[in-house]
């Protein structure tokens, strides 16, 4: 299950109890035209309606961008939540309680939630009265308007103003201290984790705060940077600060820059570059690299260009590798010596970084001249040392066009062949149309996502169950679930194939058939099932031997009437 631990049964009774007409037009303005409803797509810029969601099948298409999806989808694309977020905010609408299996783990405390946006607004309004935190970012070049966007604050300078101004409980003391907010002295009592600092807000993608960053202005002493610790909530390999703030200004992100401190995504905000993020104080993780991945398909890695940035670009290049699915691309950016994106942006403008980031280093590139340059390429000896490094990290590489290209480039400077190891290439996506045979596969599945109940009328030809085409065992799969859940939409059978391989050809299919009405489909499903059992007496009859004449007569028969049928 996408997102986390929550019971597939749960999530296809939740999509059953909502209408997802409902959900989007609170959103967009949607008019009635037949079945369906249309509206102006909240997901490209258009003047004519093509967004046309469909009360029947539970799911929603543009035909003009290619987005859809259930309702689910709509939340996670519209209101940019995270999978359980979504599916939280419908479960709420229907007042659903959300299960949690032992693996999910506990229902984070709403109460630590409570009061970190409290230490928050605190923080806010401690700027206001900070003439010194004020003037402080004035001179980093950022405007109040900025500074409210991503809801910058001050601690105050002492060693309790936080402490004496939220913690006015036992209760609340330990709430402070669970949230990472006070430390407890030794002697009794709590002293303030943050004081002279401004406060930097760590948002998930709800736009909570979950833990604060803060940086000195004045004359306290201590590191220059801060961070909270780990607490219940926060986990520092896991968030990216930023990323709450970029999608909310750019909408849907096609590209991604990442950085590595706040002040650098502040500026490059500043300078209309919204849609860069920072790690927060932590090398790039496995985790970050999903996070980036679910917001945009493109993702720019931006370092300092001396021995720690190369570093550091080495193990994003390292925790990328398991991402890099088809139509995702990461490139490297390195700033000269002396410089950081911060200033960098100050020295060249948004359009001298937007060039650099256009000539940034793509992965295959940074990827091959990381390992040669630990070799000598020279040598039968080296190179074959570079077979050895690089190709356990190309196996992490998934299943797919990119992966084998890789492997290519990979013999061409090693000179010899490199075989492809790890999991084996994918089959033949059904939305693939090379002949034949996979039409009439991809049109019974087609048919069957478009219009799960037919599953329930047909019986599939003991013949057809035989065969060994590409995306025959999905489709016997779809006709197997969807005959055991004869009331199911559209959008709940998607859900349901949510994490299968192929679960993107079959939300193509659901677009392409969103108009087509039933009968229509139930005619579809029925010849393309004839179509593949002709198919398979016809290769039956041409393995039979001879002393077989009674067998190769029935087929005969059996041929006859599904031709007759056409």
């Amino acid at each position: 299950m996408p997102g986390g631990r929550i019971p597939d049964d749960f999530i296809q009774d939740l999509l059953a109890r909502t209408d997802i007409v409902s959900v989007i037009e609170g959103r967009v303005d949607l008019k009635r035209a037949g079945r369906e409803y249309m509206g102006l797509c909240p997901f490209h810029s258009e003047k004519t309606p093509s967004f046309t969601v469909s009360p029947q099948k539970q799911f929603y298409h543009c035909f003009g961008c290619g987005a859809h999806g259930s309702a689910i989808g709509f939340l996670m694309d519209f209101d940019r939540l995270e999978f359980v977020d979504a599916i939280e905010e419908l479960a709420k609408t229907a007042g659903m309680e959300v299960p949690r299996t032992a693996a999910t783990g506990p229902r984070p405390d709403e109460s630590l939630y409570g009061i970190l946006a409290e230490a928050e607004q605190f923080f806010r309004s401690t700027l206001k009265q900070s003439p010194g935190a004020i003037e402080y970012l004035k001179e980093r070049g950022l405007s109040g308007e900025l500074a409210g966007q991503f809801r910058l604050g001050a601690a105050p300078s002492g060693w309790q103003g936080l402490t004496d101004a939220l913690g006015t409980s036992p209760e609340r003391l330990k709430l402070l201290e669970r949230a990472g907010l006070i430390t407890a002295k030794d002697t009794g009592g709590y002293y303030d984790k943050f004081r002279g600092r401004i406060i930097f807000p760590i948002h998930d993608m709800r736009g909570r705060p979950l833990a604060f960053g803060g940086r000195i202005y004045g004359d306290e002493s201590g590191p220059k940077y801060l961070n909270s610790p780990e607490t219940e909530l926060f986990h520092k390999g896991r968030e990216l600060y930023g990323l709450y703030e970029a999608r909310q200004a750019v909408g849907p992100l096609k590209r991604l820059l990442v950085v590595e401190g706040y002040m650098d995504v502040l500026a490059l905000a500043q300078f209309d570059l919204p849609e860069t993020v920072a790690t927060l104080g932590t090398a790039t993780t496995e985790e970050h690299a999903a996070l980036l991945f679910r917001s945009a398909s493109e993702v720019v890695f931006c370092f300092d260009g001396d021995q720690a940035g190369r570093r550091a670009a080495r193990r994003a290049m390292q925790s990328t590798l398991g991402q890099m699915s088809e139509g995702r691309q990461v490139r490297f950016l390195f700033v000269p010596d002396g410089e950081d994106p911060d200033s960098l942006v100050r020295s060249e403008g948004a359009d001298g970084l937007r060039d650099r980031i256009e000539q940034a280093i793509p992965f295959s590139e940074f990827f091959f001249g990381q390992y040669r340059a630990e070799v000598d390429m020279s040598s039968l000896d080296g190179r074959s040392r570079l077979v050895e490094l690089a190709r356990p990290e190309l196996e992490k590489l998934p299943a797919g066009s990119f992966r084998d290209m890789m492997f290519e480039r990979l013999s061409e400077l090693a000179r010899t062949r490199v075989g492809v190891g790890g999991p084996p290439r994918r089959p033949m996506s059904p939305g693939a149309k090379p002949g034949a045979r996979v039409s009439l596969v991809r049109s019974a599945i087609r048919a069957i996502v478009q219009a799960p109940g037919l599953a329930a009328e047909i019986e599939v030809p003991s013949e057809v169950r035989k065969l060994d085409y590409a995306g025959l065992e999905l489709l016997l799969d779809l006709l197997t679930w969807a005959g055991d859940h004869p009331e199911a939409t559209t959008a709940q059978l998607l859900e349901r194939y949510a994490e299968h391989p192929h679960a993107k050809a079959l939300a193509k299919l659901a677009g392409e058939g969103l108009l087509t009405d039933d009968d229509k489909l139930r005619l579809e499903l029925a010849g393309a099932l004839r179509g593949l059992e002709r198919r398979a007496i016809k290769r039956r009859l041409e393995n039979l031997q001879s002393s077989e004449l009674g067998e190769i007569g029935e087929l005969h028969r059996r041929l006859r009437e599904l031709e007759a049928l056409g």
